[in-house]
Formats: C-alpha cells, structure tokens, sequence
C-alpha cells in the first residue's frame, strides 16, 4: 500500500469521530437543562438473578450420605426509588432503596449405595429491604445519550429471616437476617422528550457468611454461602 495512501486513511479514522460528534451535537436536544439540576429523583424497576456462592466443609465427600450440594438461581422482582445527588459534569452520588424479591435454591444429591440415589431441591425465598449507595461516573454527553458505571456497597435486611426462630423443622436451611458487600454496574442515559430512561446491569457480591449453622443432614455439608445476584433495571428519572 502506498504511502500516501495509508496517510490518508490514518486521517479519515482520526477525523471521523470528530466530524460524527459534530453532527450529532448540531441534531436537537431533549432535556437541555436536565443536567443542571443539583438533585433529582425517580425510581427503578428491575428483574434479578440471585444465587449462592457456595462453601463446602474440608470433609464433605465423607459427611453423611451427601454427594453433592448446588445452587441453583431463580429470576425474582426489584422495585426502587431512586435519589441522584450531582457532584459535577461526570460523577453523581446515588442511593437507592429498594424493596427486592428473590429465591435461591440448593440442589442436594444423595448416595445411598451403589444404586442407590435421591436428590431434594431447597427452596429458599427472601424478602430483602436494600440500602445501595453507589458513585456513578458519566462519560460526555452525545446528544441524548450517554454511558456510564457505577459502583457502591449496598446493605440488605432480609424481612423473612428465620434465623432467631426456634424450630423443630430440621429440613429448614436458615439465613442471617442481615448481608453487606459490593456492587458494580453499567448502564446507559438515553434523554427522551419528557424523562431520562437507563437500562441498567448491575452485579451484587456479598461478603457476609449467610448461613444459621445448625445440626442438620442440609446444613452440615456447608461452610458458608454468599449472595450472589445479578439485576437487569430499566430507571426512569
């Protein structure tokens, strides 16, 4: 290839972008003034993935009759309000409570002998009041959209904790009614005529040890398990 040639197409990939961006910023823009406001408000609406990351004991492989243990995640609801606090052109200060349904479950395999198996599926289903605050860090803004991530710690209530409640039941696997950790995510701003919508992917790591540890053939197999979750929202502000 001539010399002149790869000059000139090492020009056209530089300069396009520039030229692309100065097209789009002459189109008309919605919510010309949506960035100034200091505060805003609106909420989220989500579909979640929740599962665990599970820990076994040293010596599982001899524990009872277990073979193995699993999880197993299952598609649950969010529902959040959300309160944005603007801290300059790219970064903003979120918190978002949100009242978030889920259900993990446990996927148990038993050997009896050598023909000899069965296998039981623990259902557990949460009701969690979630307080996330994250950092929310915004490229430019292109004429109605723009990118970003974000990332925070969230703390979590379960509201249908069994974990103080005596009872006899020994199939019950319990959880700790508080969690913690972190979240990260990307999503993008697309300015609409009347309101900014987001699509938005989040992922949750908890490093709390959710387990009630007690004496029973489903829990002793575990050391520990950990909330795993991954939410898709759609935010309307």
């Amino acid at each position: 290839m001539k010399r002149t040639t790869i000059i000139k197409l090492v020009f056209i990939l530089w300069t396009f972008p520039n030229v692309l961006h100065a097209q789009m910023d002459n189109e008309p823009r919605n919510l010309p003034k949506y960035d100034n406001q200091r505060i805003h408000f609106g909420f989220s609406l989500g579909i979640n993935s929740s599962t665990f990351h599970v820990n076994r004991v040293g010596n599982f492989k001899t524990s009872d009759t277990i073979y193995t243990v699993e999880a197993e995640s299952v598609t649950g609801l969010n529902l959040g309000i959300i309160s944005n606090l603007a801290m300059g052109d790219n970064f903003d200060l979120r918190f978002i409570p949100t009242l978030s349904f889920g259900q993990r479950n446990l996927n148990y395999q038993f050997i009896y002998s050598d023909t000899a198996q069965a296998f039981t599926v623990k259902k557990i289903e949460s009701s969690y009041l979630e307080f996330p605050v994250a950092l929310k860090f915004k490229s430019k803004r292109i004429n109605n959209y723009r990118m970003y991530v974000l990332g925070g710690f969230k703390y979590a209530i379960d509201m249908v904790s069994q974990a103080k409640v005596k009872n006899t039941d020994k199939d019950i696997i319990k959880l700790k009614r508080n969690d913690y950790g972190y979240e990260i995510g990307l999503g993008f701003d697309f300015y609409l005529t009347y309101f900014k919508f987001s699509p938005e992917i989040k992922m949750y790591n908890g490093l709390t040890n959710l387990l009630v540890p007690e004496n029973t053939q489903y829990s002793n197999p575990i050391d520990a398990l950990y909330a795993k979750t991954f939410v898709i929202s759609f935010t309307f502000e």
